[in-house]
């Protein structure tokens, strides 16, 4: 039996935008996380994969192989496939994740990243951070339509990365620990609607939309400068200013926007909706002295959930 873990993330700056090219940046959220184990499976049953938090389970059976249409069953079958073993086994594969579903927080990715180390690990293969994020990412298309690929990338490495899509990632130096409050709005946010609507939207206004991305881009490019220099307050001021883009996007939501008032009210740094938008989470950056203020208001305010996360100080 082996078992391997797979955290969440978090998009700091770049959401929608880097879809179109620009960069964005993403950090994994160790508080939260996906595990799967992978074990002996009954005699003659297949593959069977039992998803604990969904009260579901699925069957890869043998010779039924073409009949699959969950994206968990491609996982396992896309696995096995690159690993150079066929699906005519019994295993049994458990899943459990306390990563919330639809919030944002790459909860998809994680269980993805999770399930491809464990079966590897299983057959005595290690894959590189890269072949799983690549696996990892055909799936991310069943879940979310036209994903960037950021999700994967990020939990796939499990560091902060700059990222371009169809350019190489790029991780990069922390300078100073960040310190950040994520508030649950309780609306579920499935990222492929959101998406569809941006690019329905950006279909309809071109000039618009790529001016907005573009702005986006840039701040993504500034946040990072600020966050290898240590400079927390811009960092902060960025995240305002990637908001009101993100609002301009339509993108926002009023509990969304209330979080971040909230938070902005009580101390934060700065404060932004993270992923999707219209629902799932929000991010405030915060002072180990605002920290405790911050998530008091924040609860009050209706969050259906408070995390509280650190990116630590890294060198590249």
């Amino acid at each position: 039996m082996t078992v391997a873990y797979a955290p969440g993330k978090i998009i700091l700056f770049g959401e929608h935008a880097v879809v179109y090219g620009r960069p964005a940046i993403a950090v994994p959220v160790t508080q939260v996380r996906a595990q799967v184990v992978v074990g002996h499976g009954e005699k003659g049953r297949g593959i069977v994969i039992v998803a604990r938090d969904l009260g579901h389970t699925f069957t890869i059976a043998r010779g039924k192989a073409k009949q699959m249409t969950n994206p968990l069953q491609i996982m396992v079958a896309n696995a096995l496939e690159y690993l150079g073993l066929g699906l005519e086994r019994d295993l049994r594969i458990t899943i459990e994740s306390s990563i919330p579903i639809a919030r944002g927080l790459g909860s998809g990715a994680a269980v993805s990243t999770a399930m491809t180390r464990a079966l590897a690990r299983y057959f005595s293969r290690e894959l590189t951070a890269e072949e799983v994020s690549d696996l990892v990412y055909e799936v991310e298309k069943l879940h979310h339509g036209t994903p960037s690929g950021i999700d994967n990338t990020v939990i796939a490495h499990q560091r902060p990365v700059y990222f371009t899509r169809e350019q190489k990632s790029e991780t990069f130096q922390v300078a100073k620990p960040l310190l950040f409050i994520i508030a649950d709005t309780g609306v579920e946010s499935p990222t492929k609607m959101v998406v569809g609507a941006v690019r329905q939207a950006w279909e309809e206004s071109k000039d618009r939309y790529e001016a907005l991305f573009s702005s986006v881009g840039d701040v993504a490019k500034r946040a990072r400068w600020a966050i290898e220099e240590g400079d927390v307050d811009e960092v902060g001021r960025l995240m305002d200013e990637n908001h009101r883009l993100l609002q301009a996007m339509d993108v926002s939501s009023s509990q969304l926007d209330a979080l971040v008032k909230a938070a902005k009210r009580h101390g934060a740094l700065g404060a932004k909706l993270s992923g999707a938008g219209r629902g799932g989470n929000m991010i405030a950056l915060v002072t180990p002295q605002t920290c405790e203020v911050v998530k008091d208001a924040l609860e009050r305010e209706g969050a259906q959930g408070v995390i509280q996360t650190e990116v630590q100080v890294s060198m590249v």
